[in-house]
């Protein structure tokens, strides 16, 4: 058979659409073929903008020879982890199991029915220390299976059986005040004061460990939690990981003190951040926290989103093959855009040394201190990211994914809300308006879309928490009732399809209609980005806020059923439910409702609007407009003509008030 990804919609299978193995995609018909033939299935899992993918493919991939041994001996399925996040997740599972780590490009060996007996992740073209060539693996991989298959077979089914049991559902257990505080006093420990983030290298942006210590905070006053969330703040802004020329953050940094990064960039990673940095900005009044903010929001439009309207899933980390080639500079190269003086003013301020801090002499761009004259740096910022942009440019890899774009509808609209700038609130509503009409189809999510059109992979259990948490914040930023009403029913879908019969509170990764694989995932942990089972509790919390009486009460039972499933995993690894505990400070602080009423053209209003998007605690539902306009404002008039805002923790309710002061009271 000759290579199938010809026709793929996902840019990593098109980018090995040529290579001399005869790929598939992931589909039952490429297992049947390895019944037919009685050959094990090797499965080769990554994306596009994994430097490690591209290396392996160039060494082993476009040769002829390996390619000769894949396609005689195995069916080789090629996948595209961003597209299928739940093949992704059985079979990292298992690599981690068997290897103790786990990463990108995934390589496992399948029995035909699907188990694996064999994995693990990049392998060279010829051997190394400690790591065989994959060569040598494709070998011992086909001399086992023709000598002892029958005891290859039974391993793989060992496997499974036991990876299903260790990934069952959590006991539940209570998150309530003592737990929050205790997760917060185990981040201490691990904490770098010297340069921020948590542990050593390779350090990743804790985004969702810092939102829940900024909530931890503005609940408890926490000098503590505040202090490593700017800490870690600060110094990611300033650092490499950060591009101090157009805005928007790198995957991570190799280092502890954030100098040199890997340079893929994540929508995901940038949504975050944004929502990150904005609620920073309203909580310190840093304006170096809203210039960050500001700068990421706007990569986001301009590097990343789509001719639809929607938000590309990545950057790659390589151009041409070299990574950082792109965004690396040399005291010369900085002279010979601005100058002499600018060139050596530059270099002192970014850290741009003749040594270099990064490879052949080339150095990372870093804020090493605010620059004295904004105009200068702001002329010198312009000219060198022109220069930049004449440069060959990295890949992008355009696939549109619904759980992404969820999160960046909702940084958007929360960003754009709180920081007063209209056109980020546009461009989230452009957002949901392409999801939810192009990949909610037969009200069912599709995992992704590229060029307008919708792939045929359903969506997971993070792409409906993700896209109804972004459409949440945009109907309180819009006070548009259709994306309450999607959101609605796409919880709905979730409660219905996704969660777990057996285990109240848990949920599975997958519908129970979905293709089958060989054991169903369902991980609670928050990784990169919030697991599919914490982003659905945050939106099923903000959804009883903002609901009618009628549902608000069944969304927040299911919410507090699924935090108490995570408990054990904030008490023994809080860095690991970041999100999870996000939710916890949420539900502990009520969560708080506020409601403003009256008209946009009444100074007071809008007084009491500022005031309550200043002051409002992260995780607060904030919503503002005519009286009755949506459910939250329904049976909330105008107090003696004048408007008003209602204040509500929970199930409990202040008198409304009418001066910002009163307002600012209640929210203290």
């Amino acid at each position: 058979m000759a290579n199938q990804l010809a026709d793929a919609t996902s840019p990593y299978l098109l980018q090995h659409a040529d290579n001399p193995v005869d790929w598939r995609p992931w589909s039952e018909e490429a297992f049947a073929e390895a019944r037919r033939r009685d050959v094990p299935v090797l499965l080769s899992v990554g994306y596009a903008a994994c430097h490690w993918c591209h290396v392996m493919a160039h060494e082993s991939f476009e040769d002829d020879g390996t390619a000769e041994m894949m396609n005689a001996w195995f069916v080789n399925i090629k996948v595209d982890r961003e597209e299928r996040p739940d093949v992704d997740a059985v079979y990292m599972t298992a690599t981690q199991a068997m290897t103790g780590h786990g990463g990108w490009p995934m390589t496992c060996f399948l029995t035909p029915d699907g188990a694996p007996f064999h994995c693990g992740t990049y392998y060279p073209p010829l051997p190394r220390p400690g790591m065989p060539s994959f060569g040598q693996v494709l070998r011992a991989v086909h001399d086992a299976w023709t000598s002892r298959d029958a005891d290859v077979r039974e391993a793989g089914g060992r496997i499974v059986d036991e990876l299903a049991k260790q990934t069952a559902a959590l006991p539940p257990a209570v998150v309530d005040a003592e737990v929050l505080a205790g997760a917060a006093a185990a981040m201490l420990p691990e904490y770098d004061r010297e340069h921020g983030g948590f542990g050593t290298e390779p350090k990743f942006p804790p985004s969702m460990v810092l939102e829940f210590l900024l909530r931890h905070h503005e609940r408890t006053g926490s000098v503590e939690a505040l202090s490593m969330v700017r800490g870690t703040a600060d110094a990611m802004a300033d650092g490499g990981i950060n591009d101090q020329l157009d805005g928007g953050f790198a995957r991570y940094s190799v280092d502890a003190g954030w100098v040199v990064p890997h340079f893929e960039k994540m929508l995901y990673d940038n949504a975050l951040l944004l929502r990150l940095y904005a609620h920073l900005a309203v909580r310190t009044r840093s304006p170096r926290h809203r210039e960050v903010a500001a700068q990421t929001a706007e990569f986001l439009l301009r590097r990343l989103r789509t001719p639809e309207g929607g938000f590309a899933a990545s950057l790659d980390a390589d151009t041409e093959g070299v990574e950082g080639l792109t965004y690396a500079w040399t005291p010369a190269q900085l002279r010979e855009v601005v100058g002499a003086d600018d060139g050596a003013w530059a270099a002192e301020l970014l850290g741009v040394t003749e040594a270099g801090t990064f490879e052949h002499g080339t150095s990372t761009l870093r804020m090493l201190r605010e620059p004295e004259v904004p105009a200068r740096w702001a002329r010198v910022r312009e000219a060198l990211l022109a220069a930049r942009d004449r440069r060959p440019q990295p890949g992008r890899d355009d696939k549109v994914v619904t759980a992404w774009n969820g999160l960046a509808i909702g940084a958007l609209a929360y960003a754009g809300t709180a920081l007063g700038e209209p056109r980020w609130v546009a461009a989230a509503a452009g957002a949901a308006e392409l999801v939810t009409s192009l990949h909610l189809v037969d009200g069912r999510l599709r995992r992704a879309s590229r060029d307008g059109v919708a792939g045929e992979a359903a969506g997971v259990l993070e792409d409906y928490g993700c896209l109804a948490e972004g459409l949440l914040a945009l109907h309180q930023a819009t006070a548009e009732a259709r994306w309450l009403e999607v959101a609605t029913t796409l919880l709905d879908v979730a409660l219905d399809h996704f969660a777990d019969r057996e285990n109240d509170g848990a949920f599975h990764d997958t519908a129970d209609d979905a293709a089958a694989l060989v054991w169903r995932p369902s991980d609670p942990s928050d990784n990169a980005s919030p697991s599919g089972a914490s982003a659905t509790a945050s939106a099923l919390l903000t959804a009883s806020a903002l609901v009618g009486p009628e549902r608000a009460g069944t969304y927040r039972e299911r919410c507090e059923a699924a935090v108490a499933r995570a408990g054990v995993l904030a008490q023994r690894a809080p860095r690991f439910g970041g999100h999870w505990l996000s939710v916890a400070e949420a539900l502990a602080a009520g969560p708080l409702q506020v409601a403003v009423v009256g008209e946009e053209t009444d100074d007071r209003f809008t007084a009491l609007v500022d005031a309550a998007i200043r002051h409002a605690p992260g995780g607060a539902v904030v919503q503002a407009g005519a009286p009755g306009a949506t459910p939250l404002l329904a049976d909330r008039p105008l107090v003696d003509g004048r408007p008003a805002a209602y204040v509500c923790h929970g199930y409990v309710c202040d008198r409304p008030v009418t001066e910002v002061a009163d307002l600012l009271a209640a929210l203290a």
